[in-house]
């Protein structure tokens, strides 16, 4: 039998009336890559906020790897979470090595010194995200694409099983995303993760992972891709046009009638 890094069964989420999530059932292999695509205001970031136990579901349950998130929490099995919005302000005078030290406060307390110990796995997530050499570097006067590497070392710093990434590749350019993709798949299969990534971009995500969730509020498909025009256009709403990544790059329209 394979082991699901997430089980979610029957699961709602309603604010102050609104549904946000209606009747999510997933099931998603340990070791996968998966992109989670959708329209804005689909649930995306609040399906992963319920994975993470930030939000509890209306009714419904939600398993990772067995056990509900909070009871994870308590046992101090960290998740790696990569939120929309890293850093509050970019500017902030703080050291990339700092940064990535914060993801060490789950396992010192809040207010207390980091070890050596806490030294040496943020270097160490930092050589294997490939930016070792802009540790003393001051956050705000690096790349954006550098500023993602960052976060995505300092949400390993937790040595998590599971990463969650929200949006990364916002504001990132072409040959940026496609450098961060590659980066995010190998660092799965060497660190033996579970990656779960929301993304809008679709001809990436469906050269780069393992499978796609199609998500509006429910979902619509869970599969490896390629996904088709039908599948998208349920979700987004709308006629779908996309190109894909490739050797032969190409573009999928709605037919239009004569």
């Amino acid at each position: 039998m394979p082991e699901f890094a997430v089980a979610t069964q029957n699961l709602w989420v309603t604010y102050n009336g609104l549904t946000v999530l209606e009747d999510v059932s997933l099931e998603i292999e340990a070791g996968r890559f998966v992109g989670i695509l959708g329209p804005n205001g689909a649930g995306k970031s609040t399906l992963l906020k319920v994975i993470l136990g930030l939000v509890r579901p209306t009714r419904g349950r939600v398993s990772v790897f067995g056990e509900s998130p909070d009871k994870l929490r308590r046992q101090g099995e960290a998740l790696g979470y990569l939120p929309q919005k890293p850093l509050i302000n970019p500017h902030f005078p703080v050291s990339v090595l700092d940064v990535v030290l914060m993801g060490r406060y789950g396992r010192i307390g809040l207010g207390r010194r980091h070890r050596p110990e806490d030294v040496r796995a943020a270097r160490r997530h930092l050589e294997m995200v490939g930016i070792s050499h802009l540790a003393h570097r001051p956050i705000g006067e690096i790349s954006g694409g550098e500023q993602q590497r960052v976060f995505i070392a300092r949400a390993l710093c937790v040595e998590p099983r599971l990463l969650i990434l929200d949006e990364p590749m916002i504001s990132l350019d072409a040959c940026a995303q496609d450098d961060l993709y590659e980066l995010v798949y190998d660092l799965k299969g060497k660190l033996r993760l579970t990656v779960l990534m929301v993304s809008h971009d679709i001809g990436g995500v469906a050269r780069h992972v393992n499978d796609i969730v199609c998500l509006n509020r429910r979902v619509h498909v869970h599969q490896p891709p390629p996904i088709g025009r039908i599948p998208l256009e349920s979700t987004f709403g709308c006629s779908v046009e996309y190109l894909f990544h490739g050797e032969i790059p190409h573009r999928v329209v709605k037919v239009h009638d004569e």
